[in-house]
């Protein structure tokens, strides 16, 4: 086995795919607008195809289209000839990538793209191909060489495949306008998916799991509410309006002054003012507001009306954090 600096190649390595990333970026002109502009306008969906380590890179490709606003899937160049066509529309754009541009299995779905009328776009590094030919429109890569020892096994020529199409993706997202919104609304379990459409109406307690008591109520039994539903809290209503609130902490202080508990109402030791939040509020922003006002739990306030309790353990344990 012979003996090689192994630090020293892989820095070799990256070399050799900067320098094919930095000569495809300086090669990005008119062609690479048109097919941006071509997938703003689809009316159908944004089709990948690729085979071998291309078709890897393909359907991350799809992926991230996909996550930034444009219909996008992978479709396998082998199994598209099995019947798998039949996914596809005249109003699809299809993108096939083979860097020789003679993937026999890619060059195969040509006469079959022609009669769906798809668009066809061919991204190759041989502008002489069979694919860059038959394309309605194309992207051919500048000479660049493969951080393979060998020049042979796809290296360098997947690492700006994949760099291109990101740049399709996110220049097309910006044209959309896509934002934080749309991005959360595809990436719902994400954490920044669960800021963005997580409100406190989804993780407030409401009706039996409340902890709620009318005016005029014995304190021992607000305690024993209170106990019971384990809030923290027991909000305090007339005629399904909140008019107070009282804590637990409340109750510590209470407690320590000796108030005798079987003989006062709950309406006087009550916060009669209570911060509270909306039902409609983002659970990130009410979590903001517990934060800083170091509160545990707050009734939850719709027109006047108590409609539930959110909890600061209630929100961060969906994930959702500062």
């Amino acid at each position: 086995m012979p003996e090689i600096n192994i630090t020293e190649e892989g820095k070799k390595l990256f070399d050799v795919e900067i320098a094919a990333m930095e000569a495809v970026k300086n090669a990005l002109d008119e062609r690479f607008e048109k097919i941006v502009k071509l997938i703003c306008d689809c009316k159908g969906k944004v089709v990948i195809t690729g085979m071998g380590k291309p078709g890897h890179i393909g359907t991350k490709i799809a992926a991230t289209m996909a996550s930034l606003g444009t219909p996008s899937f992978f479709l396998h160049p082998a199994e598209a000839q099995h019947g798998d066509l039949g996914m596809l529309d005249k109003d699809d754009v299809v993108i096939a990538i083979s860097f020789s541009g003679e993937s026999e299995e890619v060059t195969k779905l040509i006469p079959s793209l022609k009669l769906i009328g798809a668009t066809l776009v061919g991204i190759s590094g041989n502008p002489d191909s069979t694919l860059i030919t038959h394309s309605d429109y194309s992207f051919v890569f500048p000479p660049i060489k493969e951080a393979c020892a060998l020049n042979l096994a796809p290296t360098s020529s997947t690492t700006v495949a994949l760099a291109f199409g990101d740049a399709l993706a996110v220049c097309a997202s910006k044209i959309y306008g896509f934002n934080e919104q749309n991005f959360a609304l595809f990436h719902p379990a994400g954490s920044l998916g669960k800021k963005l459409v997580t409100k406190v109406a989804d993780l407030m307690k409401t009706g039996e799991d409340n902890s709620v008591v009318s005016t005029n109520t014995q304190l021992k039994d607000a305690i024993v509410v209170m106990s019971k539903k384990a809030l923290g809290i027991v909000c305090v209503v007339e005629n399904d309006r909140l008019v107070g609130v009282f804590t637990d902490g409340d109750l510590r202080r209470a407690l320590s002054k000796e108030i005798d508990v079987y003989n006062i109402v709950i309406d006087e030791l009550m916060i009669r003012t209570p911060i509270t939040v909306s039902s409609n509020l983002l659970a990130v922003e009410a979590l903001k507001l517990m934060n800083d006002r170091n509160i545990s739990a707050l009734p939850v306030v719709d027109e006047g009306k108590l409609v539930g309790t959110i909890r600061i353990n209630d929100i961060t344990g969906m994930g959702i954090v500062l």
